[in-house]
């Protein structure tokens, strides 16, 4: 049975603010560079930054492995080493290794609205903190023209520590107007994405945010040249948080490095469905993913390394064959 002793759950608090102050940290410090070619132990200190620290240091809190990134230190407790294990893949994202990762919150029958638009909310409210906490660690974060239209959202992290990321909106119609709060809020900077029209009569900006073109061939946006363009802006965490259809672009394009789906204890019956591929009509040829599993309140959160997928597509040995976690 879990303690009800107020200054254990202090503790815990304080210990879980501690591994979240180094998550932000490891996110500043790897955007600067990657911290080195050789493996090394860090902690944090009292500035809110990482310092290098012996191996068997006890307040030692990460590890840098040139070929693996960040990983969680040595002898952790276990909520310490999973709020780890889970966010430092966005910490690793740099020049030369961006991170794009999706994620959708959907009922068990595989719905994330109901036929009316109605989303807010499906998952509870231990998934909408991580989809804040994803925020802070990211550089960007992508939303589609239904996802601003039907539920007005800041796109901030406001719920924890951290600066709010780009705020990227993709209206490749242009059916979206000034009066949507990421437009007039000013919480964060904001970027419209539109469809090239070639018309350099086009207004640069749609209240306070800055408005871009790209490509979209077939009427459907050039995804691959929006993450170019994010990087080429210095942003090499992008996060893709909604709604189903950018998400499934995204992921059927095989952009997405990772993809997250929190599956809500909720029937809805019918509505928006979540992901959209093209049908495979043999199992053995769907997708799969390695993945982990973590509890998020009701909320079951999977977290699929497509990445992993890919490597073992390509005829790569699975080193943990049969393997996720559990928490």
């Amino acid at each position: 049975m879990p303690s009800t002793n107020p200054a254990q759950h202090a503790d815990a608090a304080a210990d879980l603010e501690r591994v979240w102050a180094a998550l932000l940290a490891a996110a500043r410090l790897t955007r600067e560079g990657p911290p080195g070619k050789e493996t090394a132990t860090y902690a944090l200190d009292r500035s809110g930054s990482l310092r290098r620290v012996a191996a068997d240091e006890p307040g030692a809190l990460l590890r840098w492995r040139p070929a693996e990134g960040w990983l969680p230190a040595e002898k952790l407790p276990a909520a310490a080493h999973e709020l780890l294990g889970l966010y430092l893949p966005l910490c690793r994202a740099h020049a030369g290794h961006s991170v794009t990762l999706g994620h959708l919150g959907q009922s068990l029958d595989g719905y994330i609205a109901t036929s009316a638009g109605d989303s807010c909310y499906v998952t509870g409210p231990e998934n909408i903190t991580h989809l804040h906490r994803v925020r802070a660690l990211c550089d960007a974060v992508i939303v589609g023209t239904e996802t601003v239209a039907a539920d007005n959202p800041r796109l901030t992290t406001r719920l924890v520590p951290g600066s709010s990321p780009l705020r990227v909106i993709l209206d490749p119609k242009r059916r979206l107007t000034p009066d949507h709060g990421v437009f007039t809020d000013g919480q964060a900077p904001t970027l419209l994405i539109r469809a090239a029209t070639g018309d350099t009569r086009e207004p640069t900006r749609l209240g306070k945010a800055q408005v871009a073109e790209i490509k979209a061939p077939g009427g459907q946006l050039a995804l691959d040249d929006l993450l170019t363009l994010l990087h080429e802006r210095g942003c090499y965490a992008v996060f893709i948080e909604g709604g189903g259809t950018t998400v499934s672009g995204f992921l059927q394009a095989q952009l997405l490095d990772r993809l997250q789906i929190a599956v809500a204890p909720l029937l809805i019956g019918a509505g928006r469905p979540g992901v959209q591929l093209s049908a495979s009509p043999r199992l053995r040829d769907c997708l799969r993913p390695e993945h982990r599993i973590y509890r998020m309140g009701g909320d079951i959160l999977y977290d699929f390394d497509l990445r992993a997928d890919r490597k073992q597509a390509n005829g790569r040995d699975n080193p943990h064959p049969g393997l996720s976690r559990i928490v």
